[in-house]
């Protein structure tokens, strides 16, 4: 067994945790102390035995006001699958315009998540010098 010592950030509380675990691989969580509400022991599993984050970015846009666009998953992912999303999104580049909470991929890296735009990005005005 060995302890482990974590800060739940569930609520505003922070509560500084005292998390037993086993010595399994992935290590399953035997006891939780310090917690003040029941979410902090449901915390401490899945930060234990299944981590997972959120995470944003951005992709190139050709043709917009803008050259980038940002972008973030739609729910957490398992922590190892991450370097496999983020290849993921650095291959996008996708055509002006893009609307805020359009879905730009669908589950990458076999995740069930979606990566949606966070910043709406207009087509580029172009002048008629431009044109001409």
């Amino acid at each position: 067994m060995n302890l482990r010592e974590l800060t739940c950030v569930v609520c505003p509380n922070g509560c500084p945790l005292a998390i037993t675990c086993s010595n399994d691989d992935p290590p399953r969580v035997l006891s939780v102390e310090g917690h003040l509400c029941p979410r902090g022991i449901r915390w401490a599993k899945q930060e234990v035995e299944a981590p997972e984050r959120t995470i944003a970015s951005s992709i190139l846009v050709t043709g917009g006001e803008m050259p980038l666009a940002s972008v973030r998953t739609d729910r957490s992912i398992p922590l190892k699958k991450i370097p496999e999303v983020m290849e993921a999104i650095r291959t996008l580049v996708l055509p002006a315009p893009l609307a805020l909470g359009e879905v730009v991929l669908k589950d990458p890296a076999g995740t069930e998540c979606c990566i949606i735009v966070t910043r709406a990005v207009a087509s580029a005005k172009v002048s008629r010098e431009e044109v001409a």
